[in-house]
């Protein structure tokens, strides 16, 4: 079998033009890769920093970035798209111009009959009960519908101050005894022979019993991605040609 890879936590949008467009173009050549020896690919939440689309009009810029995904669909490469907690509005346009799947909620795939399980990742500290009630709150229907209402300058710049609160709340809160591992640790014992998460962007790779969890850490510094060969699971780092 081809290749499934996995990568999370870009964050496009944060850093000057000049750090985004490096970061593209990093991305691009690595979906260069995806296109050479991959069947899936699957992005655990947070490619952007913010994303907003209106029924008409959706955030400038990423061409290159978009017209790679459409590469990859039209080639027969699937590709998913999980939401994060910077990015959980995207709607339509992925789907419909791009080819991508797109799921909001935790994704569960069979590969070369191996139990996957994908979870963002956030929303689980234990102790993190203000965000849980935030996320109900941000990803309500009528909240959202009127969010819509407003300008699409002024949303976004409304959008790009609430994400980075978010960014240095959550880099504020103490993964305590590793909610997240734990909850991993859980769902392997479910049965899933792979647990696949990001969002606290810090790559790791855990063996749990007879399963494995791998955290995708993210593509600001260290440029992580995990691939699934058919037997086991690898994370790895991108460095550009």
């Amino acid at each position: 079998m081809r290749n499934s890879y996995f990568f999370s936590d870009v964050h496009l949008g944060i850093g000057t033009k000049e750090d985004d467009h490096r970061k593209e173009r990093s991305l691009v050549e690595f979906l260069d890769l995806v296109r050479s020896d991959g069947e899936r690919l699957f992005i655990v939440g947070d490619l952007f920093d913010y994303w907003f689309e209106y029924a008409s009009v959706v955030p400038k810029g990423y061409v290159r970035l978009f017209s790679k995904f459409a590469e990859l669909s039209d080639a027969g490469i699937a590709v998913t798209y999980l939401a994060g907690n910077h990015d959980f509005w995207v709607k339509s346009y992925f789907r419909d111009e791009l080819g991508m799947q797109i799921e909001r909620d935790p994704v569960e795939r069979m590969l070369n009959g191996k139990k996957f399980y994908l979870h963002h990742g956030d929303g689980l500290l234990k102790k993190d009960t203000g965000y849980r009630l935030l996320k109900r709150v941000l990803r309500n229907r009528t909240n959202i519908a009127l969010f819509s209402l407003v300008h699409p300058d002024l949303a976004s710049r409304i959008a790009r101050w609430s994400s980075n609160q978010s960014r240095q709340y959550t880099a504020k809160r103490q993964y305590e005894g590793d909610d997240m591992a734990d909850f991993a640790a859980a769902k392997l014992r479910e049965g899933y022979d792979f647990v696949v998460m990001g969002h606290n962007h810090i790559p790791c790779k855990r063996n749990i019993g007879s399963g494995v969890y791998v955290n995708l850490g993210d593509w600001i510094n260290d440029r992580n991605y995990a691939v699934f060969d058919g037997i086991s699971l690898e994370l790895k780092t991108w460095a550009s040609p």
